[in-house]
């Protein structure tokens, strides 16, 4: 099975501790930071860091953005260059761009130049970041407000032919379900999303918009 890539810019405490969790989970992770210190840091690791300036499109070219799986952009306390960071992951064609924001303003901007994921973590939403990527079957947060997030899953197998009442998801769970993201019959078009009535007969490829406390959607994650 072909590892996945990924590639960081910036080796500040979010970005340093995401690349750390991914490469001890066999994550090929390359880590892109201005700071010489930084890359210094990493020489004995099994992270491979580069110097130099993500604002310049050349400088991530270089460092083989291109073949990754996803970017993250983790500078958010820089608004200029973490936007131009994210332009250039994303004129490279990574299938998956998260940027960290600082603020609201910066996370609208930042999806507006095309950003796949807009996050404003803390040092703990970087692991939580990297269990994401590490199961493949990404599972996507949006805090609302201290200690609860929206989420993206997928349909647990058990629950796969009930509606969401039958399933009695939120006592199963401890989420609430939102909206349910079905797939068309073309591929090519995005997914229908469908407002949960607690009606809906899921299917096994099903993506549920759900809503509840960071624990309970920690838990989904394992």
């Amino acid at each position: 099975m072909k590892k996945t890539k990924v590639g960081i810019v910036g080796g500040g405490r979010f970005g340093m501790t995401l690349a750390q969790s991914l490469a001890s989970n066999g994550v090929d992770v390359t880590l892109v930071d201005a700071d010489w210190n930084v890359v210094q840091s990493l020489a004995d690791s099994p992270i491979r860091a580069l110097q130099g300036d993500a604002t310049n499109p050349v400088v991530l070219r270089d460092a083989d953005f291109g073949s990754c799986d996803i970017a993250v952009v983790a500078i958010g306390s820089q608004l200029e260059a973490s936007t131009l960071a994210t332009i250039n992951c994303k004129d490279l064609k990574i299938p998956r761009v998260v940027a960290k924001a600082g603020s609201a303003l910066h996370g609208r901007v930042l999806s507006r130049v095309g950003a796949d994921n807009v996050v404003y973590p803390d040092r703990d939403r970087a692991y939580r970041l990297a269990e994401s990527i590490l199961h493949r079957n990404p599972i996507d947060f949006f805090e609302i407000a201290d200690g609860y997030s929206v989420a993206e899953i997928s349909v647990p197998s058990a629950f796969a032919g009930k509606t969401i009442i039958e399933a009695g998801i939120r006592q199963a769970l401890g989420v609430t379900v939102l909206a349910v993201r079905r797939a068309t019959e073309d591929p090519a078009r995005p997914r229908e999303t469908v407002v949960a009535t607690g009606r809906e007969t899921l299917q096994s490829d099903d993506r549920l918009v759900v809503f509840g406390p960071d624990k309970a959607l920690d838990d989904l994650s394992d």
